[in-house]
């Protein structure tokens, strides 16, 4: 950390319907681990950075877009090949909304759970 933080990063956590799907989900498309899984809590890590999803009852997943509401929260999530990723996640059950903000730049998708996330290329050039 720091010496000039009061704090440091550990963990985003994400609220769920189902966490042991959620975590599931992220572990392949990630291809990270996932120390722990239960029906309650679930959690994947690279060994530095971690995800975890809580299960909350009568859990509604984000609407996209919502023009009603600001945006809550996504992940971005860099990617070498956008088609080959945005293929991937199809395969993983994620799911690609009609609307699309960043046109052919980036790709907005929706885990299994209905969290938007965005594929993010990597830049070009050297």
């Amino acid at each position: 950390m720091s010496p000039d933080a009061v704090a440091s990063l550990i963990m985003v956590n994400l609220d769920c319907a189902d966490p042991r799907a959620a975590a599931g989900f992220y572990a392949a498309l990630l291809g990270w681990e996932t120390p722990h899984c239960e029906d309650e809590y679930s959690r994947v890590s690279d060994g530095a950075t971690s995800i975890g999803f809580g299960r909350v009852e009568a859990y509604t997943p984000p609407t996209w877009p919502d023009a009603e509401h600001s945006k809550r929260y996504h992940l971005d999530l860099r990617v070498h090949d956008l088609a080959a990723a945005e293929a991937a996640c199809a395969r993983l059950g994620a799911t690609l909304p009609d609307f699309q903000p960043g046109g052919d730049r980036w790709r907005v998708m929706l885990d299994p759970g209905g969290h938007p996330f965005c594929l993010v290329p990597e830049p070009a050039g050297p």
